[in-house]
């Protein structure tokens, strides 16, 4: 199953390089340069998994990740940074994130956290069905 990422970072050049990547290796690829393109992105798919870079100039990276909790909180968001602290790692997996990884992100490990991240997603989806599921049962007395 192909794996369908949003990636957003305000380097041009570094989502054109890092998109073409990962469709190379099969990923269907969306990408956002600004806080604005990402939000609307995220209201118009449905994604696997979200590549965030930490640092962009209008919004940063903890920021957009509390505004993707409030509107997809089952969402599976990993962080890349170039200037990685360890306070920020913290407070990014406390806010949610599924993992943070410094640039330049070595593909192959990225690559394994995105499947990661499908998976997990499934199994989100697939516990939100079993639950309307038992719940329409319920109702009608079955």
């Amino acid at each position: 199953m192909t794996e369908k990422v949003l990636l957003i970072d305000d380097e041009e050049e570094f989502l054109s390089t890092l998109s073409e990547r990962m469709e190379l290796r099969g990923m269907n690829v969306n990408t956002a340069s600004t806080a604005d393109s990402a939000v609307q992105a995220l209201d118009g798919g449905d994604f696997d998994a979200i590549v965030l870079d930490l640092q962009m100039p209008d919004m940063n990276g903890i920021e957009m990740l509390k505004v993707i909790r409030k509107t997809h909180p089952d969402m599976q968001v990993i962080l890349l940074t170039g200037q990685a602290t360890l306070e920020a790692g913290i407070e990014a997996m406390k806010l949610g994130a599924m993992d943070f990884m410094e640039k330049p992100a070595d593909i192959n490990a990225l690559t394994e956290k995105i499947k990661k991240a499908q998976a997990k997603k499934m199994v989100i989806v697939e516990k939100k069905t079993e639950d309307k599921v038992k719940d329409i049962l319920k109702s009608k007395g079955w």
